[in-house]
């Protein structure tokens, strides 16, 4: 089953919808430091209501911890961005995938894009616009690829 990662997240209650929706499709979820809170932030908490017990949560001090367990487990690192050159719909999504999503202010930084398998993007329709709220973008993706995956129940 694909696994959601949040590279330097800022905003508490984006990562705490990020959990409950991976605690409601039972994703494993890895925040990668430095956060822009403490993990006991009371907004944290409140948007991942009492789902927290069934949030499967890994939390890694740097992106180079990260990068030892991606190791040791395999599967591909997908980078999530603006810029992305795969529209999600196209994507052929595979069990094994890490679904990688960067700060609410930066996106991905440049290096860990340049280490993903592939890019991809959730389409904008109003050019006025420049991107989706980070939980939305997680929901969006990891449904697809769940529904590619046949992990609809």
């Amino acid at each position: 089953m694909p696994q959601v990662v949040l590279v330097n997240p800022l905003i508490p209650p984006n990562t705490g919808n990020i959990a409950r929706t991976c605690a409601a499709t039972n994703t494993q979820l890895h925040l990668i430091g430095p956060l822009g809170f403490e993990l006991s932030d009371r907004y944290l908490k409140r948007a991942g209501l009492d789902y927290w017990e069934f949030v499967k949560l890994h939390y890694h001090e740097s992106l180079e911890a990260f990068r030892r367990q991606h190791e040791d487990i395999g599967g591909r690192c997908l980078g999530f961005s603006v810029r992305g050159s795969i529209n999600y719909i196209e994507f052929e999504f595979q069990p094994n995938d890490w679904l990688l999503f960067g700060s609410e202010t930066e996106g991905l930084p440049p290096t860990v894009i340049s280490e993903c398998d592939a890019t991809i993007h959730i389409p904008i329709s109003q050019e006025g616009v420049r991107s989706l709220n980070l939980s939305v973008s997680v929901a969006v993706a990891l449904f697809e690829a769940r529904r590619q995956l046949g992990y609809l129940q």
